[in-house]
């Protein structure tokens, strides 16, 4: 945590200044009493995500995966020397147009657009004709905002892909997605299974645009109301057929454990050199269409019980 404290001093505050508030994901270095009353004497404000709000930071992770595409792209470009290139990366994405601020980065932190002996404006336009060492570094910075152009407008159709205009009102109610344990042996061959709802759940406000808060029985108190629009779907199923968590143990992060009740079946596949018994599983929270076969010598291992 010190040497956390003194990277936040040396890189954050003596460039940018005390913000005002920070948001941030619940990593345990951020939870943690020091980093709380370390900001606090600072005068900043921790916004912590909620506990199960993947998409809190998510143009953050966008901007991430566009700077690995675009670094990913120059190494290739410099071969042995793109380390040496660095900090002209970092120049030309700073003074580059981000259609989600409007402007440049630099000039979105400053208030005015950075002076430069270097006159491009596209890429590809180059307006100066100067020493040796100018003209070369115009050429690469040229080039690199053409590679951040080509991986800006990749993860820009990644994104759009995967936008879904989906609102709910106050008093709708709604089914809270939860998802299988992965290292379960069962989802090693053919993967996960549809993701299971429980619900459903009743909205008593909204939270911003893409978010909102449900009335939460007991048995969540322990987890934080407010959720993604992602993770929520509108019921339409009968109040009757409510899925509880009696039988379904949800841990903090919205998980369970898949547990196998019973063999119903079983059935020996012949290869070309050798033969694989396999058993067929009937698991507790599925019906008998959701059985799946299993190899026998790895159930034995994991659930001896069930061979008794």
């Amino acid at each position: 945590m010190e040497k956390l404290a003194k990277l936040y001093i040396d890189e954050i505050v003596t460039r940018h200044g005390v913000p005002l508030s920070i948001v941030s994901d619940r990593d345990s270095r951020f939870t943690s009493t020091f980093w709380q009353s370390f900001q606090r004497e600072l005068g900043s404000r921790v916004k912590l995500s909620t506990t199960y709000h993947p998409q809190t930071d998510g143009q953050s992770e966008r901007t991430i995966q566009t700077l690995e595409d675009m670094l990913r792209a120059c190494a290739i470009d410099f071969s042995g020397s793109w380390e040496g290139h660095l900090p002209l990366i970092e120049f030309a994405y700073n003074n580059s147009y981000h259609a989600s601020i409007q402007v440049a980065p630099y000039e979105a932190l400053y208030g005015r657009k950075c002076r430069t002996p270097l006159c491009w404006n596209e890429v590809g336009e180059k307006q100066l004709a100067g020493p040796e060492i100018v003209q070369q570094t115009t050429d690469k910075i040229n080039q690199i905002r053409e590679r951040l152009k080509i991986a800006q407008d990749r993860q820009k159709s990644y994104a759009d892909k995967r936008q879904k205009p989906i609102e709910f009102q106050v008093g709708d109610k709604v089914m809270l997605k939860i998802s299988p344990w992965k290292g379960v042996v069962r989802f090693r061959k053919r993967g996960k299974l549809s993701p299971r709802y429980i619900g459903p759940y009743k909205i008593i406000k909204r939270v911003g645009e893409v978010a909102y808060k449900l009335e939460l029985p007991e048995e969540l108190q322990g987890i934080h109301n407010t959720f993604h629009v992602s993770n929520l779907r509108k019921c339409l199923a009968d109040e009757s057929t409510e899925v509880t968590l009696k039988d379904v143990k949800v841990d903090n992060t919205l998980s369970y454990i898949e547990e196998p009740e019973a063999i119903v079946d079983r059935k020996v596949r012949k290869l070309r050199n050798k033969e694989i018994t396999l058993v067929k599983v009937q698991w507790r929270h599925h019906r008998g269409p959701e059985a799946t076969w299993e190899p026998e010598k790895e159930m034995r291992v994991k659930h001896p019980h069930l061979f008794t």
